[in-house]
């Protein structure tokens, strides 16, 4: 069995979920929202072999018979209701120790294992790590220090810098942005938190290269005429997407970052500069496809659904 970590709004997991029906193998989507106040967790060590199970609705699932996981969007755990403030930090963190313990436990292969993914999530590790192997990547400065954010903006020119958020959630996103000149007196407020500035890569598509295991799926992905040139996701209906292929020194140094990073999935994102180059931008451990695959009919959720299967039969 197949073990989805996710939720049931997640359409990339109902996606596969509905590949797998349609190959005949069982799965198991997991939503970690329903723990504890839906759901009850029994782990059990000595006199015999270890024991996971779950309890969901009155149904009984030995975890134990998953050989193949994919940590996909598990989503904060949801508390009783009626708890004391004062006792609500102590039972969320009792919660989140024992389901922690749990993943690591369990004998199965992970797409992603939740460790790597968690720390791979870090754009300044991605960025080192991007280094490391060898793929080109921007000037950046990642700061909090108003004195070294006008020095590198400086150095480059505002119309040469961009800026942005380490984290893109619905409830705080952000696009890439062009520093602007009237900007340059908010400098100062970087003193509250950490912004990443870049130096601006001119380029002539922007290349998204989703990585399910072995096989890679690249898309190049131009604005619409007059649109925001910067983030093509802001105008996403007006972009254009056709699939593309890599250099095979572009493909061979992604398989070494996402072996450095300890991936199997990942959606990366490069830039294809007018000169050719395939500048490294960043890697979500839990990135999206399903934008990419509807426009241009690339298998990646098939794909992912294979990747599964093999891994579940392999354990």
């Amino acid at each position: 069995m197949i073990l989805i970590v996710s939720h049931a709004a997640d359409d990339h997991a109902t996606g596969v979920i509905a590949a797998l029906c349609r190959s005949g193998h069982p799965q198991l989507l997991l939503d970690t929202a329903q723990y504890p106040h839906r759901s009850a967790l029994t782990q059990r060590f000595g006199g015999g072999s270890p024991s996971y199970e779950f309890s969901i609705n009155g149904r009984r699932i030995d975890l134990g018979t998953c050989a193949a996981g994919w940590w996909r969007r598990p989503q904060p755990f949801t508390l009783h209701t009626g708890i004391a403030p004062e006792v609500a930090t102590f039972t969320y963190t009792e919660c989140h120790e024992a389901v922690s313990g749990l993943w690591a436990a369990l004998d199965l292969v992970w797409v992603n294992p939740p460790d790597r993914d968690e720390v791979a999530h870090h754009k300044p590790y991605q960025l080192a790590v991007a280094y490391e192997v060898g793929m080109p990547i921007p000037r950046t400065v990642i700061t909090s220090d108003p004195e070294v954010a006008r020095q590198f903006v400086e150095e480059l020119g505002p119309q040469r810098t961009i800026y942005k958020t380490f984290l893109a959630s619905e409830g705080h996103w952000r696009e890439t942005r062009l520093l602007r000149s009237s900007e340059l007196p908010l400098l100062d407020r970087v003193s509250l938190a950490p912004v990443i500035f870049q130096e601006f890569v001119p380029a002539q598509a922007d290349i998204r290269v989703t990585v399910v295991g072995e096989k890679m799926f690249a898309t190049a992905i131009t604005a619409a005429p007059g649109a925001y040139k910067i983030d093509y996701r802001m105008d996403l209906d007006g972009a254009r997407f056709e699939p593309t292929e890599l250099p095979a020194g572009t493909a061979k140094a992604l398989h070494a970052l996402m072996q450095r990073l300890g991936l199997v999935y990942g959606a990366v994102d490069l830039r294809r500069t007018p000169e050719g180059e395939h500048v490294f931008l960043e890697i979500n451990p839990a990135g999206e496809w399903r934008f990419v695959e509807d426009r241009t009919s690339q298998p990646i959720t098939e794909a992912m659904a294979e990747l599964l299967i093999g891994l579940d039969r392999r354990g």
